[in-house]
């Protein structure tokens, strides 16, 4: 597939850009391109440079006879801080306020323009961490944990609250709520197993018993959790069932007593 330079480096982008943190072989580029392995490494770095220039990520190149290349999405510096606290000022408006101190920010999640970077941003936080897996709970929780595991290259898995036959067997795990009541989790047996690195990711956290809940299925599993990502996070309690998690929002109560989201440093 003989080509000019240009059109082979944004077929090889396109490749990168579809497939993040999947090796891709510079030998197979090398012979579908018809050109040296040399050249194509040296396309690797223009499109890294470009990668990084433009805050999407950066270029991962593995060495030896059978290396590859990969791209590792990244989103940091201004960019990141602009777009959140964007996002932030979207769901600060009055017309999202909800009793209880909650807000409305469903719709956002459920908005691929949204969740792929919210996504990129927790896989950005945990990536050198190298989860197998990227858990998360049904159902506000999903958009934002699949684009998680689209940027890590991993597969995500799904705690029900509700058993579901074509899961196949499943694990149950009983975890208490933040008022006491005593709740069921439910794992399918497929979908995560022994010694696996799993990355837990949340929409919300108020107290934080769903995500502990998630943490004991893990255990249940024999399974290592490496983190604990959450979309929004509120001030109160400040007392988590968590220890520890990283939150990209907080949600507080302002000087009027207002529920305002603002950008997690």
């Amino acid at each position: 597939m003989k080509s000019t330079r240009t059109e082979r480096l944004i077929r090889m982008a396109s490749r990168f850009l579809t497939l993040p943190s999947r090796q891709i072989s510079l030998t197979e580029m090398s012979e579908q391109f018809e050109v040296s392995k040399t050249v194509i490494s040296d396309d690797v770095t223009i499109i890294d440079k470009a990668f990084r220039e433009e805050d999407l990520g950066t270029m991962s190149v593995g060495r030896g006879r059978s290396g590859g290349a990969s791209f590792r999405p990244g989103f940091s510096g201004d960019f990141r801080s602009s777009f959140l606290a964007s996002i932030a000022g979207i769901l600060s408006s009055n017309d999202r306020i909800l009793p209880g101190m909650l807000i409305h920010y469903s719709d956002i999640l459920f908005n691929p323009g949204y969740a792929r970077p919210l996504g990129y941003a927790l896989a950005s936080d945990f990536a050198n961490r190298e989860p197998d897996v990227v858990m998360t709970s049904e159902v506000k929780g999903i958009p934002l944990a699949i684009f998680t595991a689209h940027a890590l290259g991993v597969p995500m898995a799904v705690c029900r609250f509700r058993n579901r036959p074509s899961d196949g067997p499943a694990v149950a795990v009983h975890y208490p709520s933040g008022s006491g009541e005593v709740r069921t989790m439910f794992m399918g047996t497929r979908f995560l197993s022994s010694g696996k690195r799993v990355l837990v990711i949340d929409d919300f956290m108020r107290g934080g018993s769903t995500a502990a809940g998630m943490l004991l299925v893990a255990k249940e599993f024999g399974a290592e959790v490496i983190g604990t990502g959450i979309f929004i996070a509120a001030s109160e309690p400040a007392r988590k069932a968590v220890s520890e998690y990283r939150a990209l929002l907080r949600l507080e109560r302002g000087a009027d007593g207002v529920p305002i989201v603002k950008v997690q440093l």
